[in-house]
């Protein structure tokens, strides 16, 4: 049972850091663009729990594939209010995680540094006039791109007590992405902002079972090209997970967004656009060894409902740490 409980813990660990710990990339979900920067979805099982002291690297790929109807306007993509937009994304997210031996307040100090690269595939049926912008209304628009996005740092403390592991940090995100001016497909967001959250998990070793929530704000700065301020955001993220034995876990998993603060700046031509969407799906874990090198998997899919002034679509997550 001893050598079974450490591998949960180890599994649990390897889970966090393959999602990156109390981090997001600079990308896709209401507010300018009918998302904000923080990515929903990325915790998931073992979201409160840090690994030991030491050095990772993990990576995700996420897909999004999502869209809106041709009555729900969105505000300045791109510098652009469109409308009926379809939107396919595909990332990679390399993530590199830091744990110290420094003790804060009884807990270890980390740091984590995520670089979204990838794009999306827009297409648009509507330009809507902007007063702000001066355009006039055009059809069948569509970009695309591949290309860096805005780098995400964030800085965190992690405890443990007994069956409990929790989280509190600050992510920092950076506007020195790719961010092309005028284009309706960018990865970066062209604008500052800051994400206060924090992570809890109960996870009991002898039976296997992993229950996680994290949650956090985001304030964001104004987009200078755009001249458009998004409003402060909510989001919270859960899983339920059971483990069965050191190799296999199956799960639920949700996410919960809402705009806490409506949108402002001349930029913002359709006024507050405040955002909301509800999330649920499934995750499946799987370790396994190649060669000598241990290896954890994991793939998460969302389905969104209960979307107001934003894309609904459905998103998925493989990880590889």
């Amino acid at each position: 049972m001893m050598r079974t409980n450490r591998t949960i813990r180890r599994t649990a660990a390897a889970a966090l850091v393959m999602v990156g710990i109390a981090t997001g990339p600079a990308l896709v979900q209401a507010a300018e663009g009918g998302h904000g920067v923080y990515l929903l979805g990325l915790k998931g099982p073992g979201a409160g729990i840090i690994p030991p002291p030491g050095l990772f690297l993990s990576n995700t790929v996420y897909w999004y594939q999502a869209s809106n109807g041709a009555n729900r306007p969105f505000p300045v993509v791109g510098g652009r209010t469109v409308a009926d937009v379809k939107a396919t994304v595909w990332l990679d997210l390399p993530s590199f995680t830091m744990v110290t031996p420094l003790e804060i307040l009884g807990g270890h100090l980390g740091f984590n540094v995520l670089v979204p690269l990838g794009g999306p595939n827009v297409d648009a049926n509507a330009t809507l006039q902007s007063a702000f912008l001066q355009q006039s209304p055009t059809r069948a628009l569509h970009d695309s791109a591949s290309t860096y996005g805005d780098p995400a740092i964030t800085t965190f403390v992690g405890w443990h007590a007994g069956n409990f592991h929790w989280t509190a940090g600050v992510t920092a995100f950076f506007p020195i992405g790719d961010y092309q001016q005028g284009a309706l497909a960018n990865v970066a967001n062209h604008r500052g902002a800051a994400d206060f959250n924090g992570a809890l998990t109960w996870l009991d070793p002898a039976i296997g079972l992993d229950v996680s929530v994290a949650a956090g704000i985001t304030t964001s700065r104004e987009n200078t090209a755009t001249k458009y301020r998004t409003g402060n955001e909510l989001h919270v993220e859960g899983a339920v997970t059971q483990n069965f034995g050191p190799q296999f876990s199956l799960g639920v998993v949700g996410y919960y967004y809402e705009q806490l603060s409506g949108d402002s700046g001349l930029g913002a031509t359709l006024g507050a656009f405040k955002g909301r969407v509800a999330a649920l799906g499934g995750s499946v874990g799987y370790n396994f060894k190649l060669g000598e090198l241990p290896v954890s998997a994991r793939v998460k899919v969302y389905r969104e409902f209960d979307v107001k002034n934003r894309l609904e679509g459905t998103a998925g997550f493989f990880s590889l740490s």
